[in-house]
């Protein structure tokens, strides 16, 4: 069986480069001009996707945490007030897919409840993302799959049985699955990349990764372990104000995560022992025998 999924016009799964994913996320805090930049540094540094959030906060938000006071750069509000603050709306998201047509990049999002989907729906994405604090959300991951549209399922603060459900609910068709953990930032003695290895082991769609630690070099290797898609968080600054930014990378790093993902992927091979020609002439010169 063949593991891979088209998102956009693209391949992605074993045998295909390794599909590279700016998460813009909320980064941007509500302003446009800053979403632009994010997705012209998503641009310039040869990334396949940038990727934004869609949230309705009233669903989103438990009823406990609405009323809660927080220090933002918008004054001391409420946890509610806060999020309606990076929530783009249809206006802002027109703008956001004319702007990726018009630098070519293509983009999506990751849809939190069932009415950020209904309103993601009328710019015909090319897939969708489900964040990991979505994986047990069965109705959602049913309105999803009735999109018909390729999904990516994210698997941080989640058991092996509820992974499991979740696939066997949806089922491995149009699915790519990410290993992840959800802390920002992650400490790399629990990034577990082998993970990576149990989920191919386990499923049969593709596996990827979606990575929440600081610095580059551990993205490299869940390539190198099989992962055929790569999600990090961008930012334009990671002293900015944001629960993702110091989780994030800046966008002279997103250039070298994805070029040392792209000699990742010449280095691993294929597995079988060769001489190369390139090794003839210290063969000649130095073995004896």
């Amino acid at each position: 069986m063949t593991r891979e999924i088209r998102i956009g016009n693209k391949m992605v799964g074993d045998g295909h480069p390794a599909y590279i994913i700016a998460e813009a996320g909320i980064n941007h805090n509500g302003d446009l001009d800053s979403a632009k930049k994010l997705i012209d540094a998503a641009k310039h540094a040869g990334v396949d996707a940038v990727k934004f959030q869609k949230r309705t906060p009233e669903l989103c938000v438990p009823p406990e945490q609405r009323g809660q006071m927080r220090e933002t750069p918008w004054g001391y509000i409420t946890y509610l007030e806060y999020r309606y603050k990076t929530e783009f709306g249809e206006k802002e998201y027109k703008e956001i897919e004319r702007y990726c047509k018009e630098i070519g990049i293509d983009w999506f999002v990751s849809v939190w409840d069932e009415e950020a989907v209904n309103f993601m729906e009328k710019f015909n994405p090319i897939c969708y993302k489900i964040p990991s604090a979505s994986l047990t959300d069965h109705k959602l991951l049913k309105q999803l799959r009735a999109t018909g549209r390729p999904l990516i399922l994210s698997t941080g603060m989640s058991t092996m049985e509820q992974i499991t459900e979740s696939v066997n609910l949806i089922g491995q068709d149009n699915l790519a699955l990410t290993h992840a953990t959800s802390t920002y930032p992650c400490d790399p003695h629990e990034l577990n990349l082998r993970m990576i290895e149990t989920l191919r082991k386990t499923f049969t769609c593709p596996i990827g990764y979606s990575g929440h630690e600081v610095g580059l070099v551990t993205s490299a290797v869940a390539v190198g372990l099989g992962a055929c898609m790569v999600e990090r968080h961008i930012t334009l600054d990671r002293a900015l104000w944001g629960s993702d930014q110091a989780a994030s990378v800046e966008p002279a790093g997103f250039e070298k995560l994805v070029k040392y993902i792209r000699v990742t992927e010449m280095s691993v091979g294929d597995g079988v022992k060769r001489v190369y020609d390139s090794e003839l002439p210290s063969q000649k010169k130095l073995r004896r025998v």
